[in-house]
């Protein structure tokens, strides 16, 4: 298990009511975000919000790497490399 957030509340504020679940890594590679749990809740303003990561570079980096560390907590940099390709750490 590689999961990044213990708890249901949104990763960047706390907040606990009106959250949406995030595949941290998208595209070709939700498959395995759904897969090794790298998914976090974010209420709506910090998901698709002006603030949210969909429109944050750095907010997306930081669940990117936070996502890349759970992962090796369990497996390996490269088990990570050929699975998702990229190094966020």
């Amino acid at each position: 298990m590689s999961a990044i957030q213990t708890h249901k509340r949104c990763w960047v504020c706390g907040r606990v009511t009106g959250l949406e679940r995030h595949h941290v890594l998208g595209g070709p590679n939700r498959k395995w975000s759904e897969k090794y749990d790298l998914t976090v809740w974010l209420c709506r303003e910090h998901h698709t919000g002006t603030t949210g990561v969909h429109n944050d570079r750095d907010l997306s980096l930081q669940l990117r790497q936070a996502a890349q560390v759970a992962f090796e907590r369990d497996h390996t940099r490269e088990e990570w490399m050929r699975i998702f390709g990229r190094n966020y750490l």
